[in-house]
């Protein structure tokens, strides 16, 4: 029990594509080896409407709360909440601005999304992290085929966090869950453009992110089948003969960084190079 590592959650809120916050975050993450983060990652968050909903989403799965948000009511806002509800949160770039300002003797000029060159690379990778936030988690099926690449997999093996690093390279990416019995979506099976990757782990490994995941469950939640490792062995079951059936390819999860699953995605397809 010892060897055991405890995870934690680590929300990461930008108004640009979270590139800063994501380093920062994995370079302060990997000084704990015995502590894994299970990473939020809220791309161009630009307004209250846009905040409010990732406020609400760390309410109920408390942790450690990194923000680069330029607008100063913004950032106030995810100050002021954080305090509330008692978890800690750091304006990364905040410190840094202020050591700027000091020394050079000049205010910032506090423009979102500064540190990119407007080329058309940086315009792609905005709008594959658009489609990627508006198709996460089985949303608008009718796109899937304006995908570069559809992430599917049961519950907790990384599909998000996977996919917006992704978007973050320019690549269009959906993610659908599987869930034991459940037919995916006929728009899926019909598609032709996107290469389909299923992402497993092992039992143990979503057994013990699942139970990190209810923490911030309500009391009434029925957490029995969800963290059962048996349970577990028949979704992956279920999902592996989904793959046979329609020769996609699998990629195990266990042992990988989401760099190194984005990695092993990219070379499945040339194109995505």
């Amino acid at each position: 029990m010892e060897n055991r590592k405890n995870f934690f959650h680590l929300h990461l809120i930008s108004d640009s594509t979270g590139e800063t916050l994501i380093s920062a975050g994995r370079a302060a993450s990997a000084q704990f080896k015995l502590h894994n983060p299970v990473e939020h990652v809220y791309p161009l968050i630009r307004n209250r409407k846009q905040l409010l909903p990732v406020l609400e989403a760390i309410d109920k799965e408390p942790g450690i709360v990194l923000y680069t948000v330029v607008d100063q009511e913004l950032a106030a806002l995810v100050k002021e909440r954080c305090e509330e509800i008692e978890v800690p949160s750091v304006n990364v770039l905040e410190p840094v601005m202020t050591t700027f300002q000091a020394y050079l003797g000049a205010p910032s000029r506090r423009r979102v999304g500064a540190q990119h060159r407007m080329n058309a690379d940086y315009f792609a990778r905005i709008e594959a992290l658009n489609f990627t936030m508006d198709h996460d988690d089985g949303q608008a099926p009718d796109g899937y085929d304006e995908a570069d690449l559809v992430l599917i997999g049961i519950s907790r093996t990384s599909k998000t966090p996977t996919s917006i690093y992704l978007a973050n390279r320019g690549i269009k990416t959906a993610n659908v869950p599987i869930v034991n019995g459940v037919a995916l979506p006929e728009s899926l099976l019909r598609a032709t453009k996107p290469l389909i990757v299923c992402l497993i782990a092992t039992s143990d490994r979503i057994s013990q992110v699942r139970e990190n995941r209810i923490l911030g469950t309500t009391s009434d939640f029925n957490n029995g089948h969800y963290t059962d490792r048996a349970t577990i062995a028949e979704e992956l079951k279920y999902a592996r003969s989904l793959c046979a059936r329609h020769n996609w390819p699998i990629i195990d999860v266990t042992r990988r960084s989401i760099e190194e699953t984005a990695a092993a995605i990219v070379a499945l397809r040339p194109k995505l190079r």
